[in-house]
């Protein structure tokens, strides 16, 4: 059982930066592929981010790529999301998941744990 947290969701002008953390419980943070996820009001849960157990592979949607950059710090037992041109489509709840998947997890199905969220709104 891990149990995830997530920080570092605010307010932020479009072009804006905003970084991401997921804080992992237990010991075993390191075994699982980590994942960024977020859902706007109205919309269904969309990918975001995923990073392999040993970040040496990432993947993103579209939508965010060139923009986004997924990261994580095992010793720290952390994931984050860096995020930079910040556009207002991007307002959402983010959250982060984690499964023990042997490769990157692009769909919410193959997640087993997932934080509450944290708000990110862009403004116009």
């Amino acid at each position: 059982q891990v149990q995830l947290v997530e920080s570092g969701g605010g307010l932020v002008q479009a072009g804006g930066s905003l970084r991401l953390s997921c804080a992992a419980s237990g010991r075993t943070f390191s075994s699982y592929t980590m994942g960024w996820f977020r859902q706007a009001p109205g919309k269904e849960r969309e990918f975001v981010a995923t990073i392999n157990k040993s970040h040496s592979n990432t993947a993103y949607a579209d939508s965010v790529k060139g923009r986004f950059t997924i990261s994580r710090d095992n010793a720290k037992n952390t994931v984050y999301l860096q995020m930079n041109s910040l556009k207002p489509e991007d307002t959402a709840v983010y959250y982060c998941a984690a499964t023990r998947s042997l490769g990157l997890a692009i769909t919410g199905r193959a997640y087993d744990y997932w934080g509450q969220g944290t708000q990110v709104t862009v403004s116009s």
